[in-house]
């Protein structure tokens, strides 16, 4: 028997190899984990055809075959062979579905693929937040769910362990879930951007200091040029359109941004583009302290 397991959404392909191992445990004994970079070709045939002197059954998880080249192309040739009590788990993030070995794989093997959530499954995100809460014992309502949502992203991995924090306190409301769960990166951009338009160059200064100690400036600043091209959509809608069906926008940030596109208008989020293009090609080139070039633009955007 072999299971594929792919995908770039580690959260639900963990949980799956969870349940997996659990039950093959729970009769049949231990898991045979192999590490893909120290497999030759030769080794495959000991390995899916041969027996094991201390149990009937075997379970044999493989991560990222794929990324070994060699091993990956001789499987196609093992895969009819592979012994009845021998269960083939792979996973794979990125399996190159070009090749004959995955052709071969689709043709017999149990194949499951797990994307990555993005906005536009924020009706899947609710029922999973609202399922797993009351798992991990959480009362939370649906307001308090949708701002978790907000203020922690859609990561599945983040959201877990935002609920685990939660699940140690007592009355969960909306100002309790902001002051135990650490705002996500895009959170700290709509603070950013909405302090600079406000022109509170004192806070903003300070904001960044302390972004400064927790944040990757290389991923903020790519935030931040993301957070811009979206001002811009917001701000060059019409009435009738619907920005966040459109561009895959989240709907709240879709919501924190309405103003200040209102405020801007057209142009001056032509602007804020111009400011961070100049900040994306002076992160690659310049030799200025990659914060000093990040603050320099946000006061741009202040002085606007």
């Amino acid at each position: 028997m072999i299971t594929l397991l792919s995908g770039e959404n580690s959260f639900d392909i963990e949980r799956a190899l969870g349940v997996i191992i659990n039950d093959f445990e729970d009769i049949d004994g231990k898991v045979e984990k192999i590490e893909a970079d120290d497999l030759r070709p030769s080794q495959l045939p000991d390995i899916l055809t041969g027996t094991s002197l201390f149990a009937e059954k075997r379970l044999i998880v493989i991560r990222e075959l794929g990324e070994n080249k060699p091993v990956w192309s001789a499987l196609a040739d093992w895969i009819d062979k592979i012994s009845d009590d021998i269960h083939l788990v792979l996973v794979e993030s990125k399996p190159d579905k070009r090749t004959a070995t995955y052709k071969a794989l689709k043709k017999v093997a149990s194949v499951r693929e797990f994307q990555p959530w993005s906005e536009r499954n924020l009706t899947v995100i609710e029922k999973w937040v609202d399922e797993e809460a009351k798992t991990q014992g959480v009362k939370l309502n649906k307001k308090c769910i949708q701002l978790l949502i907000q203020w922690v992203g859609t990561d599945q991995w983040m959201l877990f362990h935002a609920l685990e924090k939660l699940a140690l306190i007592d009355d969960v409301t909306e100002d309790k879930i902001k002051d135990v769960v650490e705002p996500n990166p895009v959170e700290n951009v709509l603070n950013l951007f909405e302090t600079a338009i406000k022109s509170d160059t004192k806070t903003l200064t300070m904001m960044l200091k302390t972004l400064e100690q927790t944040e990757d400036v290389y991923r903020l600043s790519g935030l931040l040029s993301a957070q811009a091209f979206q001002l811009a959509a917001v701000a060059s809608a019409g009435k009738s359109d619907n920005v966040a069906a459109d561009f895959g926008i989240h709907p709240y940030v879709v919501s924190k941004l309405t103003p200040i596109a209102r405020k801007l208008g057209k142009s001056g989020a032509a602007n804020i583009i111009e400011i961070f293009v100049e900040l994306d090609d002076d992160m690659k080139s310049s030799k200025t302290h990659p914060w000093l070039l990040v603050e320099r633009a946000l006061m741009k955007v202040a002085g606007l």
